[in-house]
């Protein structure tokens, strides 16, 4: 299987998680290959961090047998965007992709301004950036902070609320489609009914390239999952309504989601009670596979959900996706790995 989403910390972040541990344990969950995201300490933006990381990932790599990519992370200097596009061209598959947080969230790499999304889309637009372009879709501007209470996680869902999704991807896919971007946008981990539709007419509408991410925690879980305070269920975006639940599920079944993505992003437990967002999700990707085979989804979208989209989006050399059959063994290996266990009550 592929992992086209996952946090594998280290650095000054590897009390959390080392990359040597996240590919160990992404190998017992039957993953073969895993894109690292960019909100690491220091934040993989400029050239010399990302080739450190890369230097940092090959041994793990090898011995774990895990492929390694990782994205570039786009930030408010704009004078960066050539080299990161450059960076991309050079170095493509291993960096695989640039990233982008609408909205802050681990590492607070969020561009939050309307004025420069929009100088983010028309530049990369001019430099002709053909590459997949991710985005971490949530407009801070619904946000309502004061609804946040430390006692109860499933507030998060109230503070962050699925407007601020929705809105956010409506944007997005505005200003790609104004400035004819070249690249294929991909809106990360979708949890909302009205950000499937946003994404469902632009697909229709067919100005730009586009897809979607699912993970098992939208498509599984809801927001009253996350009152049990000690499956630390906060991250984001948040747990939704089952409405919002059932609509991401439908989508991995229909075809309008195009692949599972983990979104795995570890952290330890004294920072977890301390409010931090973010969850292992290794053992929910095996959970949300054993769902969908029991749910007579065929052997054809399974495998298209599990990899085969991937390489298609990224338009890497196809191969073989191997989906496991031994899959209640690996999740209960995998389960073991982490001490926060939100998986762990199915």
């Amino acid at each position: 299987m592929i992992d086209p989403h996952v946090h594998l910390r280290d650095w000054k972040q590897k009390d959390k998680e080392t990359i040597e541990h996240g590919l160990s344990a992404a190998r017992k969950a039957g993953i073969t290959r895993v894109f690292d995201m960019p909100n690491t300490d220091p934040a993989l933006t400029e050239r010399s961090v990302i080739l450190d990381r890369l230097a940092l990932a090959s041994p793990s790599a090898k011995k774990h047998r895990v492929s390694y990519s990782l994205y570039a992370g786009i930030t408010n200097d704009i004078s960066r965007l050539s080299d990161l596009v450059s960076l991309h061209s050079e170095l493509f598959p291993l960096v695989i992709g640039l990233k982008m947080f609408l909205a802050n969230s681990t590492g607070n790499m969020g561009i939050t301004d309307k004025k420069m999304q929009e100088e983010i889309i028309k530049n990369l637009a001019l430099l002709n950036y053909s590459g997949v372009l991710a985005v971490h879709a949530e407009d801070e501007s619904f946000f309502e902070s004061a609804k946040e209470d430390p006692s109860d996680w499933s507030s998060h869902s109230y503070a962050r609320p699925a407007i601020s999704e929705s809105k956010s991807v409506k944007n997005i896919i505005t200003l790609c489609e104004k400035y004819s971007f070249s690249g294929n946008l991909h809106i990360c981990h979708v949890s909302t009914r009205l950000a499937l539709d946003e994404i469902r007419k632009a697909k229709e509408r067919k100005v730009i390239r586009i897809s979607c991410g699912a993970t098992a925690h939208h498509a599984l879980l809801t927001f009253s999952d996350a009152k049990e305070r000690n499956r630390y269920l906060k991250m984001n975006p948040p747990l939704r309504f089952q409405s919002d639940r059932d609509a991401v599920y439908d989508a991995l079944k229909s075809g309008l989601v195009d692949f599972v993505e983990s979104d795995h992003a570890p952290h330890t437990l004294e920072d977890k009670e301390r409010g931090a967002g973010g969850i292992p999700g290794f053992a929910g990707t095996l959970l949300l596979l054993d769902h969908l085979v029991r749910d007579g989804v065929d052997e054809e979208r399974i495998k298209d959900l599990f990899g085969g989209n991937v390489l298609k989006v990224f338009n890497l050399k196809e191969e073989e996706v191997f989906i496991p059959k031994d899959r209640k063994r690996r999740f209960s290996l995998v389960l073991d790995e982490y001490p926060v266990k939100p998986f762990l009550w199915f």
